[in-house]
């Protein structure tokens, strides 16, 4: 089954395992989202989601507190006989010993976290949803330059790589390279990633492999990034008339989200790196409402117009 382990939950949101005993390698996430089992504490089951992680805050333990031993101990038995995938104690509480036994006899881990419900529950939506989000993979060099996430694409050994490796040494960092695994964490944000056996590598033809976190330093790589564009490496052709303005965006799409796209046609002497650069920069004029063709536009159009006159 596709999801998160509740082991890899633990290690990330730094939670305390109350119940050593249980295999948490064997179960497993596999709902983006949190679930506060206040109704269900009430005895209210409609429209439960028993597959999302249970969170347990103040307002929960204040409303249990007031109920008989035997009562809270029951709405806990029927909450954790739900199969649920855990059960998460916020503020530094801890649960009754029975809470304990039961969660042993469920098979369901009981956790703890010192940390506010609030900044708990939003921590643990925001790294499921990523980690849990929609993926492919596709062929290609990620790089983050001036903060932008650029995906350089085209066929094989057109000078992705080389352009990546130049564009390190000039200061920007290395995502992935060869293979980009794309996630879709919102309707707006994709993020790129490298698979785990090739994080930090580059193949060179001619060189073989070279390991970028070693040779030009930690600051020179990164885990994820955020896709903002896409530039194309294509074949210079002739008898193509390629776009000399940029006054209409292209655009390319992955997991159904538009992402930028300029194809860029290659020929000797053409300095990838400082192109790639470019159009980072113009991209990030873009998003601040400043167009360079569309102002060269606007100068031709008043040009023109004070010649009529």
């Amino acid at each position: 089954m596709y999801g998160v382990t509740i082991t890899e939950l633990i290690r990330k949101m730094d939670f305390k395992n109350l119940t050593p005993e249980l295999d948490t390698d064997k179960i497993v996430v596999s709902h983006p989202d949190v679930n506060r089992p206040a109704l269900q504490l009430t005895g209210f089951y409609d429209h439960f989601d028993n597959e999302r992680v249970q969170i347990i805050g103040n307002v929960e333990l204040a409303y249990l507190s007031g109920l008989t031993r035997e009562r809270r101990i029951a709405m806990y038995d029927k909450l954790l006989s739900g199969k649920i995938p855990c059960l998460v104690f916020c503020r530094g509480q801890l649960p009754e010993p029975e809470v304990l036994e039961l969660c042993g006899h469920y098979g369901v881990p009981c956790l703890s976290s010192i940390k506010p419900t609030s900044d708990v529950m939003a921590e643990v939506i925001r790294w499921l949803k990523t980690k849990l989000a929609p993926c492919i993979s596709i062929h290609g060099v990620l790089v983050d330059v001036f903060g932008e996430g650029v995906l350089i694409m085209g066929e094989s050994g057109i000078g992705k790589s080389e352009a990546a490796l130049e564009l390190i040494k000039r200061g920007h960092r290395l995502v992935s390279d060869d293979v980009v695994e794309i996630r879709k964490v919102s309707d707006d944000t994709l993020v790129g990633s490298a698979p785990e056996i090739t994080k930090y590598f580059i193949e060179l033809r001619g060189i073989g492999i070279i390991d970028v976190k070693t040779l030009f330093g930690v600051e020179s790589v990164k885990d994820t990034q955020s896709i903002n564009m896409v530039i194309k490496l294509e074949e210079w052709d002739k008898g193509r008339e390629y776009d000399r303005l940029g006054l209409e965006e292209q655009y390319t799409e992955f997991l159904g989200n538009k992402v930028v796209l300029h194809s860029i046609p290659i020929r000797p002497g053409r300095n990838l790196a400082i192109i790639v650069e470019s159009a980072a920069v113009n991209y990030r004029q873009k998003k601040m409402g400043y167009n360079a063709a569309q102002e060269l536009y606007n100068r031709v159009q008043a040009n023109m117009a004070g010649r009529n006159e």
